[in-house]
């Protein structure tokens, strides 16, 4: 159940580059976001999700794509909101590490 929820992070890179990108959810905590972090993510720490996700989506078919640093607490997130009704989130596997080692490698790594 949860491979349904994973996006690659070429994938997200792909979906982020178009007219419509989806919602990009950094669900780390504040000392992780504020050391690193993709362009326009909104931070959403996994400790504080429930309810203040669900406020950032306008309705349970809007996009969003959820990461972290390796895709673990994203994954958590993702089935987090399918659960609530949302249908189309992914978590981003590999998280934030992927994305340095593959898309952008100027973001730090940790």
């Amino acid at each position: 159940m949860f491979e349904q929820m994973e996006i690659t992070v070429a994938e997200t890179a792909k979906l982020l580059s178009t007219d419509s990108p989806p919602l990009l959810i950094d669900c780390r905590e504040e000392n992780e976001h504020e050391f690193c972090r993709i362009e326009g993510a909104i931070l959403v720490p996994l400790s504080d999700f429930a309810g203040k996700a669900e406020a950032l989506l306008k309705h349970s078919e809007e996009a969003a794509i959820i990461y972290c640093h390796h895709g673990v607490r994203s994954l958590h997130a993702a089935h987090y909101l399918h659960q609530q009704g949302y249908t189309n989130t992914l978590s981003m596997h590999g998280g934030i590490e992927a994305w340095s080692l593959k898309i952008n490698a100027g973001i730090p790594r940790y």
